[in-house]
């Protein structure tokens, strides 16, 4: 049987911790940031964790 490929869009977006949680960046800041508060910048600079929903299915693509 041939070895699993990992999916190389997910090795780029998601980082697994040292607990097995997956961390990912936050969405809105990329553009449009002048109409977004300073308040509303500053949380989206923090990582989040993926869903307990969607982990089993992206450590799958990550070969985990």
């Amino acid at each position: 049987m041939p070895k699993m490929k990992t999916h190389s869009g997910t090795k780029k977006r998601f980082k697994l911790t040292g607990s097995g949680k997956l961390k990912r960046k936050r969405t809105g800041k990329r553009h449009l940031l002048r109409k977004k508060t300073k308040k509303v910048k500053l949380r989206l600079r923090h990582a989040g964790i993926t869903s307990k929903a969607d982990t089993p299915r992206l450590k799958k693509l990550l070969g985990i």
